[in-house]
């Protein structure tokens, strides 16, 4: 696709083409179409039978003895916790992190060579990421100055200043950059020209966002709990979700199925929702469960993935519980109860049903979601993990922590 282009629609004036209605999250013998869901009883989002679950031990964070260091590679050039982090796309060779120090650095992973240092920033960085062709990354701060840069000339090429930052997301096929503000609105650029188009909010901070895989569509969620899917092309809310059919408390995280009609969403309320982004159907609702004081005193929803191979639903808490649901009969499959709360969880890029998760005792591990057991973990931090990127191949993945360091691990292991 040409940079410059039309954006899949976004900026074109051309007629968006009709979705399809039937939802079918894969083709695998047995499952069932979304469309042949009824409406749930909220008692049967209650966990099956949890007989056999092992009792967790309680770890509020990660253990002060030492710790095996199962990292290829640490980068320790932030002097303050590390906030965020991403792979370049088309090789994982370049990685791009960014902390409380301010500052955002482009690096080599395999020996953390610098190749760029995004200056400049006000704030905290907590966005960063690579262009869908690598060729760009982007570093956001809290108080909403954004910069591009172009990585083979380490040049900066676009900033822009807003309100608050809350979240950034890439375009998957244009150089069209989207981003979240506290004040709710959800800014759209063409980079590096400075076209923008903007998504007025209802005045409630919006805290997540993911563009559908058509390049057609956003899902954004707010403080408040409400879930909007907004059209690129015309800027207009296509569905909102609020109130006795949304979330009681804010959305913390959104994940949409490659079928793009499929929209599964995370929330302090301590649910996940899995709706249509057709009708704005709620089809089921996922709980958490309940809060484990000898985790710690939230069961907020804090990552969620839908796996893209297999008619499945991944959901993290803060409680320790790592739930994975059977999408066409809303039954939970398997209830992991891991010792320290989740913040982040991945499916496998490269389509196993497997599941990556990171948490606040500064672990990786790897789930495999038909069993439910853990098959491989990886440690080295000490401090607990804030965010996780994959390779593209499933084969390496990065990590930012509370502990100052990140930490490249490659995941190529007998267990996988």
């Amino acid at each position: 696709m040409d940079p410059d282009g039309d954006s899949d629609g976004c900026y074109d004036d051309t007629a968006e083409e009709d979705m399809a209605e039937v939802v079918d999250l894969d083709a695998a013998e047995g499952e069932y179409a979304i469309d042949d869901l009824g409406e749930a009883d909220s008692e049967d989002f209650d966990r099956e039978d949890e007989e056999g679950e092992e009792e967790a031990q309680g770890m509020d964070g990660p253990p002060e003895e030492d710790v095996e260091d199962d990292a290829d590679f640490v980068y320790e050039k932030h002097t303050a916790s590390v906030f965020c982090c991403d792979l370049e796309p088309t090789k994982s060779a370049l990685a791009v992190t960014g902390g409380e120090d301010d500052k955002a650095y482009v690096w080599k992973i395999g020996d953390g060579q610098p190749v760029l240092e995004c200056s400049g920033h006000k704030d905290s960085v907590t966005c960063v990421g690579f262009s869908y062709d690598g060729s760009l990354v982007v570093s956001g701060d809290m108080s909403g100055l954004i910069k591009v840069w172009k990585v083979d000339t380490q040049e900066e090429i676009w900033s822009f200043e807003c309100s608050d930052l809350e979240w950034l997301s890439w375009h998957h096929s244009s150089l069209v950059l989207l981003g979240g503000t506290s004040e709710g609105q959800i800014w759209m650029w063409k980079v590096p020209s400075g076209e923008c188009k903007t998504m007025q909010g209802h005045g409630c901070q919006t805290t997540c966002g993911k563009i559908f895989p058509d390049g057609k569509k956003c899902c954004a969620g707010y403080e408040d709990g409400t879930v909007k899917i907004w059209d690129l092309k015309d800027t207009t809310a296509i569905h909102t979700i609020k109130d006795s059919t949304g979330h009681s408390s804010g959305v913390t995280s959104v994940d949409c199925h490659r079928n793009n009609i499929v929209v599964l969403t995370g929330s302090v309320d301590g649910t996940a929702k899995v709706f249509n982004g057709n009708n704005a159907k709620v089809l089921a609702t996922f709980s958490a469960g309940a809060v484990k004081p000898e985790i710690g005193d939230s069961n907020s929803v804090e990552a969620v993935g839908l796996c893209q191979s297999q008619s499945l639903a991944a959901v993290g808490s803060l409680n320790g519980i790592l739930g994975v649901w059977d999408i066409p009969t809303q039954k939970q499959r398997h209830c992991c109860q891991l010792e320290a709360g989740i913040v982040r969880l991945r499916w496998d890029p490269s389509g196993t049903p497997t599941i990556f998760t990171a948490g606040l005792d500064g672990q990786v591990q790897l789930w495999d979601a038909r069993s439910g057991q853990s098959v491989a973990s990886w440690t080295g931090h000490r401090g607990e993990i804030l965010d996780v990127a994959i390779s593209n191949d499933g084969n390496t993945i990065l990590t930012a922590s509370g502990d100052t360091s990140c930490r490249v691990f490659s995941l190529q292991r007998p267990e996988r």
